[in-house]
């Protein structure tokens, strides 16, 4: 989403970042949001020769909501599954949507499908709300100062070619919209990530003429174990009648899971990250828990998305990274029986409950391989996703990044 303040007004402008698992969003506010992983609306049209259950649609006439709608996750997961999940091709390295799925992300350029994820239950998936609405009453005035960015979180930057080039547009045409005011990035969870690599493919000339900073929230910046439970045994992430063997399909199918996990210029090579009784693998051991879950495609998709942003090369524009800490997190995966179809023992160290604290605090690296400044604020006991509801973190974005 991207904001800006009423015309006249010569105040900076923000973009966001957001993402939370299997939730996409991207903002600006000149001020402008680019959502995580999960952080975006999407949108199918049907026209499938088969389905995996009778009672599964086949064919519809219209764009329909794909995710988040609760109630398909709740009722039919086997026809939300097949309609979310992605097919890889060996030979291009590419991904096709599911045979038959035409999908949309809405709301490009706007906020309201980065401000609720299911339109249908708008109090029960709230995401940039609450932060965009404290901006309009700080002068921002959505859809003009305040704009959206979602995209396809299902997929890693490697394929967002036509999105980076929308995204760049919708930079410009804010800034121009807004007296030629520099645009703030801000972005969430996978969004954080994915905003660093679009600005290191842009020049220091471009960066100092229209960013002014990114903002980053629970940013992903050394991956997170919490990936190799998707992978491997599939997580329902909270919602109790969600069967983690069955979401698990869509959430290997993923780019973006195999592009999150832990690297290794964050955990070291003898630390076990998944336990199961035959043996034991860390993070040079990927191709080997890939054959073992009896998923070796997924290993292709790491490594065509390992080396995306592992160098953590600077953004070249001020920084503000923002987390939440002192939240148990998953630090360890054991399987005693089962592997790798039951659900682990989860052992827990520090973090914000769904990324380790070694990964968030990634951003730090910068603060002496760039001039321009890193700032680093951490909020005690804000969860991943909960932390976009914090009165401490919108207190902080109006007051330090905004109203500077």
């Amino acid at each position: 989403m991207f904001c800006s303040r009423t015309p006249g007004y010569c105040g900076p402008r923000i973009c966001f970042f957001f993402s939370c698992y299997n939730v996409e969003y991207n903002v600006f506010l000149s001020p402008g949001y680019v959502p995580g992983d999960g952080g975006s609306q999407i949108k199918a049209r049907l026209n499938k020769s088969t389905s995996t259950a009778v009672y599964c649609e086949k064919h519809t006439q219209y764009y329909y909501t794909l995710w988040l709608d609760l109630s398909q996750i709740s009722l039919a997961q086997n026809c939300f599954v097949d309609n979310m999940r992605l097919v890889y091709n060996t030979t291009t390295h590419q991904t096709l949507d599911s045979p038959g799925v035409s999908i949309q992300v809405p709301g490009f350029g706007n906020t309201d499908t980065v401000e609720f994820l299911d339109p249908g239950r708008e109090q029960f998936t709230t995401y940039y709300y609450h932060i965009i609405e404290r901006l309009t009453k700080e002068g921002y005035i959505r859809n003009l100062s305040l704009r959206g960015a979602p995209y396809d979180f299902r997929r890693s930057p490697n394929e967002f070619q036509d999105y980076f080039l929308k995204l760049k547009n919708l930079i410009l045409e804010t800034y121009k919209a807004n007296n030629n005011s520099r645009v703030i990035l801000i972005g969430h969870s996978m969004g954080s990530p994915t905003m660093l690599y679009f600005l290191n493919k842009q020049s220091q000339a471009w960066k100092d003429k229209y960013i002014r900073s990114l903002v980053t929230i629970s940013g992903v910046w050394g991956g997170a174990l919490k990936t190799l439970r998707l992978m491997a045994s599939g997580d329902n992430l909270g919602i109790f009648v969600v069967k983690p063997h069955l979401v698990r399909k869509y959430q290997r199918s993923a780019t973006s899971t195999a592009w999150l996990m832990p690297y290794d210029t964050f955990w070291k090579p003898d630390e076990v990250l998944v336990s199961q009784p035959k043996r034991n693998y860390t993070v040079n051991d990927y191709k080997q828990f890939f054959d073992d879950i009896n998923y070796p495609i997924g290993y292709m998709m790491r490594k065509d998305t390992e080396n995306l942003v592992k160098k953590l090369t600077p953004p070249g524009v001020e920084m503000f990274c923002i987390h939440g800490v002192n939240v148990s997190t998953p630090e360890k995966l054991v399987f005693t029986t089962g592997f790798p179809d039951e659900q682990p023992d989860v052992k827990n160290g520090p973090g914000d409950g769904t990324v380790n604290l070694r990964s968030l605090l990634g951003c730090l690296r910068w603060q002496k391989q760039q001039i321009q400044p890193v700032h680093h604020y951490t909020i005690p006991n804000q969860k991943h996703l909960e932390i976009l509801k914090s009165k401490k973190l919108i207190d902080y974005i109006v007051e330090k990044v905004v109203g500077r």
